[in-house]
Order: structure tokens, then C-alpha cells, then sequence
């Protein structure tokens, strides 16, 4: 009786990831202002466009659950489940036949699994590997003003640091995030680093 009651918390507590999983994928798609980044980084109204947006912060979101263990690994998975799933239905409410949805959706997955990668090595370099990972994934390679790029990555740079003070439990709880503008005065100051303080005997 008491190992069914202890398989039965697990099982419990792995469907209240699931639900925080997709509660954080709404957050990227509810909380974002697709029309402002389309606008900013001169983007075409598209599905494509609005995916690589979306999966900007998909990927901002899997970098932070990450850092929780087994259980964040489990969630980031039904973050991307969540995410081809809504990317399916748009499709389909688009009108997209079966086969050239069939076609998209390869080629996003192509898209977002060399983003992740050019992401992941952008977000531990500096700003220059950064941008070009942007500039490749999120720019398809095509922008002619550079002021673009470092508003992006100025904005990847912030969201991370703000991401990362966001309580691991409640994440995991909640899927609860909400994003900084895309816009914002004096966005520098965002990102300096805090100077640690140090009590009488330097610890």
C-alpha cells in the first residue's frame, strides 16, 4: 500500500509538470509582442517569423529549466512537445495542406535544433557569437542594420539575467514568466553585473 501511495505522489507531481510545461510554453506565446519584434527587426507577418520568435524564448526557457535537474529536463521536453504541437495547429488553421505542413514542420525542426545549438554556444560567449547565432537563426542570415542584431542580443542578454533570479520551485510549480520589454531605457543597467559584498572577515 505504501509503495502504490509513493508511485502514485510521483505520478502526481510528474502531471503537474506537464501542466506548468505548457503554462510556461503560453507565457512565450501570450506574453510576447510578435507585432513590436516584427516591427523592430523588420520581420515579415509570417508563421516562420512568428516561430522564430517564438523559439527564441522557448529556448530562454529551456536554459533556465535546465538548471533544475531531472524534474526541469522532464518539463523542458513538454515545453518543445507543447510548442511543434501549437506549431501544428496553426498550420492547419492557416489552411496549410497536409504535405506542405509536413514540409514546414521539418524544416523548423531543422531550424530550432541549429538555433538551440548556435543559442546555447552564443548565451556562455561573448556578445559577437551571440549576435551572429541571431543573425543567422532569428535574421535568416539577412538584416541590413546591425543596430538589430545588438538590440536582440541585448535583449537575450537581460532576459537571461532576469530568468535566472526566477525561483526554481515555483517555475517548476507554476511555469509562471514574464518578460521584460523588448524596448526599454536604459537597458545597460540591466545587465551589469551586482558587486558582492563582503562581511569584516571577507567571506
Amino acid at each position: 500500500m505504501t509503495v502504490f501511495t509513493t508511485d502514485l505522489v510521483v505520478i502526481n507531481d510528474w502531471s503537474k509538470i506537464k501542466i506548468a510545461a505548457l503554462r510556461m510554453y503560453t507565457c512565450c506565446v501570450e506574453r510576447i509582442n510578435y507585432d513590436e519584434f516584427f516591427e523592430k527587426c523588420s520581420l515579415p507577418d509570417t508563421l516562420n517569423s512568428w516561430f522564430l520568435v517564438a523559439q527564441l524564448h522557448v529556448w530562454m526557457c529551456l536554459v533556465r529549466m535546465k538548471q533544475e535537474g531531472r524534474e526541469g529536463k522532464y518539463m523542458c521536453r513538454y515545453i518543445v512537445h507543447s510548442m511543434w504541437e501549437d506549431v501544428e495547429q496553426r498550420s492547419k488553421i492557416m489552411g496549410i495542406d497536409a504535405i506542405h505542413r509536413k514540409e514546414s514542420m521539418r524544416a523548423m525542426t531543422e531550424n530550432f535544433y541549429a538555433a538551440i545549438f548556435g543559442y546555447d554556444e552564443g548565451i556562455l560567449s561573448e556578445d559577437r557569437v551571440l549576435a551572429a547565432a541571431l543573425w543567422r537563426n532569428m535574421f535568416n542570415r539577412q538584416c541590413e542594420d546591425p543596430r538589430q542584431v545588438e538590440l536582440m542580443v541585448e535583449y537575450v542578454r537581460k532576459q537571461m539575467q532576469f530568468i535566472d533570479t526566477l525561483d526554481g520551485a515555483d517555475l517548476l510549480l507554476t511555469g509562471e514568466v514574464k518578460w521584460r520589454p523588448l524596448m526599454e531605457e536604459n537597458a545597460q543597467s540591466i545587465l551589469k553585473v551586482a558587486t558582492p559584498t563582503y562581511n569584516d572577515t571577507g567571506l
